[in-house]
């Protein structure tokens, strides 16, 4: 249901193959972004401390025929562009970041018209050992600006994965909407809670 990412690649970045040399576009930060919101990521029930906390933004270009073809197979990337965010760490259980909706710059990256960019998600991760649970708002979430809580289970908290060291393919979990979609297990979750709220200049 939820968007799986990988909070470890923040700073990938996947775009459009342009001829042979396969171009990447030089993407720009908006150099007047207005569209400011705060986030808050509130933590209930974990059953012990994370190694790691981050949050990011993903961004999309949202028409694709500014970006070219591939000359040979014919397919069309979309450029995208994933962003940390800056955290303030409120306590063991809040944690807050900020983000710009428009934070990109619109511009004709191609030759073949202006490249609009779009947010597609923002979210956190918590990581321990080679775990990640994760849980993100896409663009409309963020907007509402209501709480979108997410369930995790305590046994996941302490597995293997979680014992494990630390590499570049941690495993994630998304959790559940529901705390009662564990069933049996429902009372032995702790829970991820996501709001957003605009914070404009």
């Amino acid at each position: 249901m939820k968007r799986l990412f990988a909070f470890s690649v923040f700073l990938a970045i996947t775009t459009a193959a342009c001829g042979q040399a396969m171009k990447q576009p030089d993407i720009k930060l908006n150099p007047h972004p207005k569209m400011r919101y705060e986030i808050t990521l509130t933590i209930e029930d974990a059953p012990g401390p994370f190694d790691a906390v981050e949050g990011s933004a993903g961004y999309q270009v949202s028409n694709d025929r500014c970006v070219p073809l591939q000359p040979i197979s014919g397919a069309q990337h979309t450029p995208r562009k994933f962003v940390p965010l800056s955290l303030t760490r409120v306590s063991d259980k809040v944690y807050k970041g900020m983000f710009y909706v428009d934070y990109l710059q619109d511009e004709d990256y191609f030759g073949l018209g202006v490249c609009r960019w779009s947010m597609t998600f923002v979210g956190f991760s918590l990581q321990i050992g080679n775990l990640v649970f994760s849980h993100s708002l896409d663009l409309n979430e963020a907007l509402v600006g209501k709480p979108v809580p997410r369930y995790f289970n305590n046994r996941s908290y302490f597995s293997e994965d979680a014992k494990s060291k630390r590499d570049d393919h941690p495993r994630i979990s998304s959790g559940n909407a529901q705390r009662s979609d564990f069933k049996e297990d429902s009372n032995n979750t702790f829970s991820m809670t996501l709001t957003a709220k605009e914070n404009f200049q």
